[in-house]
């Protein structure tokens, strides 16, 4: 990555998107190096070795993902560029600010798979991100980065940008294989898995923007030397997107580790005009609240922040402070999953409207003392049990998601739920 602790807004090159300075900076050696001295095998394993894990929610070894390809060909590579889960701005940043560097981890990972032909899926809200990717493979193209022969080792790779038309459920891996082929974006039902039988039923890997973009340094640098950054199940650096009621909100890179009152508190600069940290949501509008009694001091990685009912999912946080209306909160993230289920699930299509109509009824002055439990019992339809990783009634995890706030204020905020009910209830008394 570009850099270790923080890329702020106002600290990088201008000119950081174009060839010219990413070659400056050493960009496309290790291509070069690894398509002259290294078979694909030892790519694959040189990512293995770094444990390098999916920087876009799931957290699965890449290393081990790759092994699941069957010998057919062709095969495909996606990049997941469809960030859509609210919260969330750090592939918009390595897109924006650093397309070859990206470009460069799609050659080294095509290299290592065999693929000859990989594509870049962009949201449809990122025009600027899909000008500067486009012009940067034709940059790329035109020094023989991509295409025929390239740099006259024999082997062949184009890559596709293809741009959604703004829809969430496109950022699930089978909804935004259909939406490549023409179709319209669903889930599929897995298995079989997209490397077995993914894009254009051929066996594909889909990976995410930060992920691949990881790559070059780990070829660069080994594996291994990847994998002794940061502690041994969260390796290597990683990207949160902080925003909400703090001083410094951004993109933070970090070697995980650090605590929660760290990351809020020192890089994010506290909360904003001194007021206290009611909550924080420490992975994306998916994942579980958190509140500083309980969790300030629950160090920031993958297994820490799941022992503790949650999950860092795409490295979105969103901080909280004491002015925050928890219904209101709850409310915004329901509505969002409400509108961008794709209404293929009976349970995600209809609990998430009932979830966002209930919530509404609150909001609007006219809750009911039942509506508490209404609420619990909407969501154990959606993900039965109500636990932490939910289950799921659906094909895909957009239900379940839309549970989590509702799971996180009846956990840590009933009573001042309860109290906001009761005040309604005796003015329509």
């Amino acid at each position: 990555m570009t850099s270790i602790l923080t890329a702020r807004m106002n600290e990088y090159p201008r000119d950081s998107h174009e060839l010219a300075t990413y070659e400056a900076t050493g960009g496309y050696t290790i291509l070069r190096k690894a398509l002259a001295e290294m078979s694909p095998e030892a790519v694959v394993e040189e990512v293995r070795a770094s444990s390098l894990k999916g920087r876009g929610g799931a957290n699965f070894p890449t290393g081990v993902k790759w092994g699941f390809l069957p010998p057919l060909y062709p095969r495909y590579l996606v990049i997941n560029a469809d960030e859509s889960e609210p919260g969330t701005f750090k592939d918009r940043q390595l897109l924006e600010r650093d397309p070859h560097q990206l470009i460069e981890g799609i050659a080294l990972s095509a290299y290592g798979l065999e693929v000859n032909h990989a594509f870049i899926y962009v949201r449809g809200e990122y025009p600027k991100s899909a000008r500067r990717i486009e012009r940067a493979l034709a940059e790329a193209r035109g020094e023989g980065y991509l295409g025929k022969d390239i740099l006259g080792s024999g082997y062949d790779l184009e890559i596709t940008l293809h741009l959604g038309a703004g829809a969430y459920i496109c950022g699930e891996e089978t909804a935004m294989l259909n939406s490549i082929e023409g179709k319209r974006g669903e889930p599929r039902i897995k298995p079989p898995f997209p490397a077995v039988e993914g894009l254009y039923s051929k066996p594909t890997i889909v990976n995410n923007v930060e992920t691949i973009s990881n790559v070059p340094w780990i070829i660069a640098n080994g594996g291994l030397n990847y994998a002794a950054i940061g502690p041994e199940a969260s390796a290597g650096t990683r990207m949160f997107s902080l925003s909400g009621h703090v001083k410094r909100p951004g993109n933070y890179e970090i070697i995980m580790g650090m605590t929660w009152r760290d990351f809020i508190y020192d890089l994010g600069g506290g909360i904003r005009d001194e007021r206290a940290l009611k909550c924080w949501i420490p992975g994306g509008a998916s994942a579980p609240w958190f509140i500083p009694d309980l969790h300030l001091d629950v160090p920031v990685t993958i297994d820490d922040t799941a022992t503790h009912g949650s999950m860092l999912g795409s490295g979105a946080v969103i901080v909280m402070d004491e002015t925050t209306n928890v219904v209101a909160a709850a409310h915004r993230i329901v509505r969002f999953f409400s509108h961008e289920s794709c209404g293929l699930c009976t349970p995600c299509r209809e609990g998430t409207t009932w979830l966002e109509n209930v919530l509404l009824r609150i909001l609007s002055g006219q809750g009911r003392s039942i509506d508490m439990d209404l609420l619990l019992d909407i969501s154990d339809n959606i993900s039965p049990g109500l636990k932490w990783p939910p289950a799921q009634t659906t094909i895909c995890p957009l239900g379940p998601s839309s549970v989590s706030p509702i799971t996180s204020i009846m956990a840590y905020f009933r009573a001042e739920v309860e109290e906001m009910i009761a005040s309604q209830e005796a003015i329509i008394v």
